[in-house]
Formats: structure tokens, sequence, C-alpha cells
């Protein structure tokens, strides 16, 4: 598991020492994701299908792509498809993948980059493997999350971020027994390079065997920590979590006799991990929920029925965009 890595993480700054003033959140519930496929056929696991919405706000879904070693000829991606009204992002830790989308955006992600990309009022756009990894196969992993976007939102300018592995904020955790990737929103001091228009806070985790990670978390955003591999704990009551595993943390906002001066998550790596992955992987992420209805409806993510039969219509009138030239 590539991704972006240091060899030794004390030469990163560190994330602060826990304090005892701050209230560590504790685990509400853990849940297992359900597998699928997605676009051509390429196998997933769903990893907030079975958490309530109510916990998830802002975040509309988020899929584990992989992880899985194509043979030649087997690598699979998404066909030309319309988005409205959210933002989609695709970290991709193992593997290439292409995007092209009818705004003019594009590029190639491999290895710990990221796609960010706002579908606002509209847009046309595929990923896919370039044609010589579906000639040659190889190992394909990476996640792809959906962040709702509030009402007065949806009908913005598409946009397309492209946030390239070098531009990661890397931290240490205060002993240097944990790596943090820091692709989007606040950890603490440090701020990550992705734009959101949606306030949220993305990571990716790497914990070495028997350490531990806290993280400084903000009191209004919620709280999830999904397993990409490994085992460990979760929260102040040290919930077992593993491979596959999502963690759905405690309540946001202030809460009486529990702390004045912040919250933080915590995890916990087992002394022992499994030989295909040294460390325990994590994706760790929260927002601001938006609060608003959500009306969700294939690759739709509105506020109303009644909009999203709009976003139905105007699709099939071609008012989301045309797929480029040489693209078709």
């Amino acid at each position: 598991m590539p991704a972006v890595t240091v060899e030794n993480p004390l030469t990163l700054p560190r994330l602060p020492q826990p304090l005892d003033a701050v209230r560590e959140r504790e685990v509400l519930t853990v849940t297992t994701a359900p597998s699928g496929f997605e676009g051509e056929g390429f196998p997933v696991r769903k990893a907030l299908a079975t958490i309530k919405p109510q916990y998830l706000d802002p975040f509309i879904m988020m899929d584990q792509m992989g992880e899985v070693d194509y043979a030649p000829g087997e690598p699979k991606g998404t066909p030309w498809h319309p988005h409205r009204g959210f933002e989609t992002v695709t970290y991709m830790i193992d593997g290439v993948m292409d995007h092209a989308d009818s705004h003019g955006g594009g590029g190639t992600i491999s290895d710990g980059d990221t796609q960010w990309m706002t579908a606002g009022g509209g847009i046309l756009h595929k990923e896919a493997p370039p044609e010589w990894l579906v000639q040659k196969g190889g190992l394909f992993h990476g996640i792809q999350l959906w962040v709702n976007l509030p009402g007065k939102e949806k009908m913005v300018e598409p946009k397309y971020q492209d946030i390239g592995r070098s531009n990661v904020v890397l931290l240490s955790s205060h002993d240097g027994g944990a790596l943090v990737r820091l692709i989007a929103g606040e950890v603490g001091e440090f701020t990550g390079p992705g734009n959101t228009r949606t306030p949220i806070t993305l990571l990716h985790a790497s914990l070495s065997p028997g350490s531990r990670l806290t993280l400084p978390w903000r009191k209004d955003f919620n709280a999830l920590a999904y397993v990409l591999s490994g085992r460990g704990a979760a929260g102040a009551d040290r919930q077992p979590i593993e491979s596959g595993q999502l963690a759905v943390f405690d309540g946001f906002g202030t809460l009486p006799g529990l702390g004045t001066e912040g919250e933080s998550l915590t995890l916990w790596a087992s002394g022992t991990q499994e030989s295909r992955s040294p460390n325990l992987e994590v994706i760790v992420l929260g927002g601001r929920p938006i609060g608003e209805p959500v009306a969700h409806y294939g690759p739709f993510v509105m506020n109303t029925q009644e909009e999203l039969v709009k976003a139905f219509e105007d699709y099939q009138a071609g008012r989301l965009g045309t797929i480029p030239a040489g693209h078709a």
C-alpha cells in the first residue's frame, strides 16, 4: 500500500500530545461494509451503506475500490455518466485512474493522488484505467467519496481539483508511531490542500503495530473511521475494528461536563497485524452536517423529488454537458 509514505515519520510535523481536558469521543457502532460492484464491474466495499443518514451528513456514500490485482485485460472503470448536486472525491492508493469530464477537467492519478470534482449544477464524467494498464493488468486500490452540497450551492459551476501526492500534508503522531496524510480540512493547526465547499476533514492514517493515534477534532463535526486493512480499536471505549469495518463516533456539538478545550478521536493498532498489511490503514473523515432533506437517486443528490425529476429531464435534454471531442 504505497500511497505517500516517509522512511522516518519523526522528521514530520507532529500532532499534539493528548490532553486530559479534551474529551475523547466514544464509538456508537461498528459495522461491516457489504461488497458489490460498480461501473463496468470493478469490485467495491460500500463503507457507509448500512449507516443511518443522520450519522453520515454531509456524506452520501464511500466505496473502497479493490484491493484487487487484475490480470491483463481485466481492469475496469466507469463509462460516461452524469452528476448533479454534490462532489466526488477519488483517492488512489495503488494503481492508476484517468478522469475526463464535460467541463474540461481531467487528469491521471496514482499512488496517493486525489481527484476532487464538484458536479454542482451538472456534469458528465468518466473514470477508467488507462489503456496500457488494461493491457498489462496490475494492482488497483482506492476510495471514492460523495460529499453533499447545501441547497444554495447545488447548482454552482462545476469544478475540478487535481490534488497531487506532493501537496498532501504529511504529519506524525506525537510519538512517531503513526503517519497521517491530510487530504482536506483541518486537524488541529494543520490544513490539507483540498478546497472544500462543505466543511469536512479527510485523511488517511497508517498506524504501526501497537501504536496509538489521537486526532484533534472539531466539536461541530461528525466522525467516521473506515479500516482499509489491518486490525485495532477505536474510541475512548476501545471498540475492536478490522479490515472492511466502519466505526461511527458519538455525537458532535458541545456536551456539558465532557471537556472544555475541544474533542479528539483515538485509534489503536493491534500489536500484531496480518502479513499482507503490516500496519493498520484507516480513512478518517468528518464534516459539519448540512441538516437539509436529501433526495438521492442514482447519480443525482438533491433536496426534493421535484429537483431529482428536473435533473433527469435536464440530463436527457443534454443540458448537463456534452462528451468532449475525442472521448466519445
